[in-house]
């Protein structure tokens, strides 16, 4: 059930809920996971698009700024607008009853892009699928910070934000398989076996492309899983785990007066700052990491998604989980971890990257990707803990989705646009330089180029992507620097910290 609880059934007046948190240690770690598997689905639909990048651009005769397009502005156009909107709602009514009915849209648009036939059918459905994710994150912290006491939010938000690098990796293990194997041929031949003619004839299933199956397979998931969230998880006490003297009770601040304060914290400013930066560098990168390894290292479809997902995938995991809980061990001890355990990851990342997209083989690449990845994704946590913990519990969804909304504005709407905008500019002039008559509508086709013109094709396709990768990766180290300014006001700044 979604409706609130009343303190007396978890807590005594003895042990308040700032020094315990909100409902039973067990319950409070159902809440978690179930959140978890629900901000896993919302980068498994929202990474999923990254991974079949290049099988979509073939089947819908697009180009590389069509796919940043559709990757970035398409999904973040609605994702970041109507984030604050939801959050002002969730200040007011249940926060779980908005992040099932989101969860709900997102899985089901999902499932419809995997229908899309064209450019701008594609653009409606990803429009769609951000509309229903713009609804998880702001409430999602503010019940976290509701169930859980001050001195565990930061361990709390990072274990939450395990759902980036967990979603991007389930994404890459189901959707590069499914494309280069479960073809419509392939699922036709399955019914036929099982005698299901009449789901044979519902279709023309020999021309279903497997990434439109990837699509569908993902996304009806997340429609079965609002159920089981709609009936097994409770409203939490709204402020219930705040320290004393926090203002628990009163409508919501004003959004203008919630904004200028947020503004008026340097701590604030600064992190966000640096995580959109952050942003902004690794969803340009993500939204074209396989088509790196497809076009480099000619990999296949499901290498290039077990590499970026498995691998990868695994290690940001670890770097997201350390970035909380090293944090709440650190913070007793070192005040400003929260500030400068990023900075320092986000820093050392970016050389690590650089050996990594430069190297020439696979073998070399995988390490130093292997150690970035982990190391740059200390921001997360961090960014979540100060979002939620430099307000009371009346402004908390509303100060997240101010964070997200800048932070994906600038990350999901730019970072993958003009990604693959950098792409096609750096093709075009090294297509120039080859001196060989090529542009980027010749090399589409290059069944009917000389042997040279089409290796001068496929090569500055390859160095392209490569070097916009490698001048994306170069901004961490700017991002690490507001990470690192951030710990100046951070002990002033943070109210959770006053328990």
């Amino acid at each position: 059930m979604t409706d609130a609880a009343t303190p007396s059934q978890t807590t005594t007046e003895a042990e308040p809920g700032y020094k315990t948190g909100f409902g039973t240690p067990l319950y409070r770690g159902y809440v978690l996971s179930s959140l978890l598997v629900v901000y896993i689905f919302n980068f498994i639909d929202r990474s999923i698009f990254a991974i079949l990048t290049e099988p979509m651009k073939v089947s819908l005769k697009l180009e590389d700024w069509h796919m940043g397009l559709l990757g970035g502005l398409a999904f973040a156009i609605f994702y970041t607008t109507l984030g604050i909107p939801i959050a002002r709602v969730a200040e007011r009514r249940s926060r779980m009853m908005i992040i099932v009915i989101s969860l709900s849209l997102w899985s089901l648009m999902t499932v419809l892009c995997g229908f899309a036939t064209s450019f701008i059918t594609m653009f409606i459905f990803r429009l769609l699928v951000g509309v229903g994710e713009a609804g998880c994150t702001p409430p999602a912290q503010s019940v976290i910070a509701d169930y859980f006491k001050p001195t565990s939010r930061a361990t709390a938000a990072s274990i939450y934000a395990l759902g980036v690098p967990l979603g991007g990796m389930m994404a890459g293990l189901s959707a590069g398989p499914i494309n280069d194997y479960v073809t419509g041929h392939n699922v036709h031949a399955l019914f036929g076996s099982w005698g299901w003619t009449w789901a044979q004839n519902l279709i023309a299933w020999e021309n279903v492309e497997g990434w439109r199956i990837a699509f569908v397979a993902v996304g009806l998931p997340g429609v079965l899983f609002a159920f089981i969230l709609a009936a097994t998880v409770k409203e939490p006490p709204r402020g219930y785990s705040d320290p004393p003297g926090a203002d628990r009770k009163g409508p919501p601040e004003a959004f203008l007066s919630a904004l200028g304060g947020l503004l008026r914290k340097p701590t604030y400013v600064h992190v966000v700052t640096g995580a959109a930066i952050a942003s902004f560098a690794g969803y340009g990168i993500a939204a074209f990491s396989t088509s790196f390894l497809l076009r480099t290292h000619h990999l296949t479809l499901t290498e290039a998604a077990l590499i970026f997902s498995l691998v990868l995938g695994l290690m940001a995991a670890l770097g997201v989980f350390l970035s909380g809980f090293l944090a709440d061990k650190l913070s007793k001890r070192y005040p400003t971890a929260l500030s400068w355990m990023p900075a320092l990851g986000m820093g050392l990342s970016v050389p690590l990257y650089w050996m990594g997209y430069m190297a020439p083989t696979v073998p070399l690449m995988i390490p130093p990707l292997m150690l970035a990845a982990t190391l740059h994704y200390f921001y997360l946590g961090p960014m979540y803990a100060v979002s939620a913990g430099v307000v009371d519990s009346r402004t908390r969804a509303t100060a997240v989705a101010i964070t997200l909304f800048a932070v994906n504005l600038i990350g999901i709407g730019l970072g993958p646009t003009l990604a693959g905008a950098l792409s096609s500019v750096l093709k075009s002039m090294m297509l120039s330089g080859a001196d060989l008559g090529l542009s980027i509508e010749a090399c589409k086709v290059t069944a009917g180029l000389a042997a040279d013109q089409a290796a001068a094709c496929t090569s500055a396709n390859a160095r392209a992507l490569q070097w916009t990768i490698v001048i994306f990766a170069t901004l961490y180290g700017w991002a690490a620097l507001h990470y690192l300014l951030a710990g100046k006001t951070l002990s002033r700044d943070m109210l959770s910290k006053t328990a």
